[in-house]
């Protein structure tokens, strides 16, 4: 599914066609997605100004003048398409401006959700209720990840995607950011030095700052609104270069699959 630059580049994206202006037209066009549309979405936000756009974790969030706040998650294979001259039937819902602006949000595999919860009740959302830190926010520093690992046994890498330590981070960017930090990603939590919690909590906001800048990492179905890819996995340092050469060192790239889920760092600067 879209990593956190992706659904932060989509935000970018929908801000200049949504911010500031009125909802015309809000048409659900199925009853549901992953889970159920709320019933009353177009009542709530037809007629609504949209007063602002910002992301929590992996989700995007359209805020209204109405005190209600539009919750959207891409799911696996989720996209805004702006101004498209015709409708599909993965087209699930449809936002027109009083600009005459047209949006419309396609999911094929209908893994995407949409929620609409009064923007003053949006930290006991379920979703956002026991999330961590914002890794491209203030509070992500050495000293809270440090208390946040402490004790811990598992493995930095698995602590790292853990939504209640850090909010929003996904595999590729886990990866990346070890790398750059040069931490081993099986080494426990517990046990990371603080330099190299100095180093991680630089090479995280680095390495999503990058992919933001580069438009997302494109992976499978996934586009920006204006119908652009992105080009970050371009750039990858490790992520999915099982047997190149690592950036930093020169040396060989390994992979491990654990629960399903690939691993890639270099051993010899990863310690």
């Amino acid at each position: 599914m879209p990593e956190l630059p992706d659904v932060e580049t989509t935000v970018r994206g929908l801000r200049p066609v949504l911010e500031g202006r009125r909802l015309t037209r809000v048409e659900p066009r199925r009853a549901d997605l992953r889970r159920a549309i709320p019933a009353d979405l177009r009542q709530r936000l037809t007629g609504a100004v949209v007063t602002g756009l910002r992301r929590r974790a992996q989700y995007g969030l359209i805020d209204t003048d109405r005190g209600d706040t539009l919750i959207f998650h891409l799911g696996m294979s989720g996209r805004w398409r702006v101004d498209p001259d015709t409708l599909g039937a993965h087209d699930h819902l449809v936002i027109e401006t009083d600009a005459g602006r047209r949006l419309a949000l396609n999911d094929p595999r209908r893994f995407g959700s949409l929620d609409l919860v009064a923007t003053d009740a949006l930290d006991a959302f379920p979703a956002f209720a026991a999330l961590g830190p914002e890794p491209l926010g203030p509070g992500l520093t050495a000293a809270t990840l440090g208390a946040r690992l402490a004790g811990r046994a598992a493995a930095i890498k698995l602590l790292l995607l853990d939504q209640r330590i850090v909010a929003g981070l996904g595999n590729i960017y886990v990866c990346e950011a070890l790398n750059l930090a040069r931490i081993d990603p099986r080494k426990a939590g517990g046990a990371v030095t603080r330099p190299q919690l100095g180093r991680l909590v630089a090479a995280i906001p680095e390495v999503l700052d990058a992919a933001i800048d580069a438009g997302g990492s494109t992976l499978r179905d996934y586009a920006r609104p204006d119908g652009e890819l992105g080009y970050f996995s371009k750039q990858f340092r490790v992520y999915g270069r099982e047997g190149e050469l690592c950036p930093y060192d020169g040396g060989v790239i390994h992979r491990q699959v654990d629960g399903g889920r690939s691993t890639w760092w270099c051993p010899k600067c990863q310690r």
